[in-house]
């Protein structure tokens, strides 16, 4: 692989997406900038000869093969991947729909899936690629509010560390980005849909969560551009990191889960290590 890579980046009209194209374009690099609307990703980003604007819908397997096809037909090959697409269905499960916890299962699993599906047939050929995914800390640790956004968060991180060593060999790598809290627009009403309420033994809580989640939309501590100027470092490494702690908040979460593990993995020693057959 030269310095020069090509990058296809889902999400690219706003956020975190918009952020990591124009850092990999600064680099140098090549973008495949994708979103469902290609004219508003192009306006996002910004005039650049080596952009290119597809449409692709993550959850349209039809769209993420197109995008593939299309990013190749332009620049020959496509080096580096970032699932990066999303949005959150936030509130108490009992309250969330069953179709909207499927819906987010779609955008955040299953989208990536079908992308990644897309993409790997050409880094095989190539023989090199690196696979990047933006999870969570919420892939990390699960927290009140955010069933249907771990669950899936979760999903991503078992099935990335799965598809590591089966697509290694080939010299694929794979990197998992775990953000804390950063400004992007997550929480902004057009990427973040609350759950009706119709719980009465709910509804105290949905009324102070909501309202300290809208207060901190625009406000959170992590930023976005100098994330993805840091995507870039890495994924420019050798062997770029398995996971990364993207924010200090990130780390401590990080921290914190492997000491729960830790904790929990000590606290029944005993009964957990006597349970092999007799005669094992």
């Amino acid at each position: 692989m030269t310095d020069r890579k090509i990058w296809l980046v889902t999400g690219a009209g706003r956020g975190l997406g918009t952020d990591i194209a124009r850092a990999a374009l600064a680099a140098g690099h090549a973008v495949v900038a994708t979103g469902r609307d290609p004219a508003k990703v192009a306006e996002a980003i910004g005039d650049h000869a080596n952009l290119l604007s597809v449409k692709l819908d993550v959850t349209r397997p039809e769209d993420a093969q197109a995008a593939v096809e299309a990013a190749v037909a332009r620049f020959g090959r496509i080096d580096v991947l970032v699932n990066n697409a999303g949005n959150f269905y936030a509130g108490f499960f009992e309250e969330l729909s069953p179709q909207q916890v499927r819906n987010q299962i779609e955008t955040l699993l299953f989208g990536p899936m079908s992308v990644a599906r897309a993409v790997l047939p050409a880094m095989r050929r190539q023989r090199s690629g690196l696979l990047l995914t933006i999870s969570s800390t919420a892939g990390i640790a699960g927290g009140m509010f955010c069933t249907a956004y771990a669950a899936a968060k979760f999903g991503v991180e078992g099935w990335i560390e799965s598809l590591a060593p089966e697509i290694a060999p080939f010299g694929i790598r794979t990197m998992l980005v775990e953000p804390g809290f950063f400004r992007t627009e997550l929480l902004t009403a057009g990427s973040t849909t609350f759950a009706e309420p119709s719980i009465d033994d709910y509804a105290e809580r949905t009324r102070e969560t909501v309202a300290a989640w809208s207060g901190m939309s625009g406000k959170q501590g992590g930023d976005p551009a100098r994330l993805a100027d840091a995507i870039v470092r890495l994924a420019g490494l050798e062997e770029p990191p398995a996971r990364f702690a993207a924010g200090a908040d990130a780390v401590q979460t990080f921290e914190a889960k492997a000491k729960a593990l830790l904790a929990q993995a000590d606290a029944h020693l005993g009964l957990s290590t006597s349970l092999a057959h007799k005669d094992a």
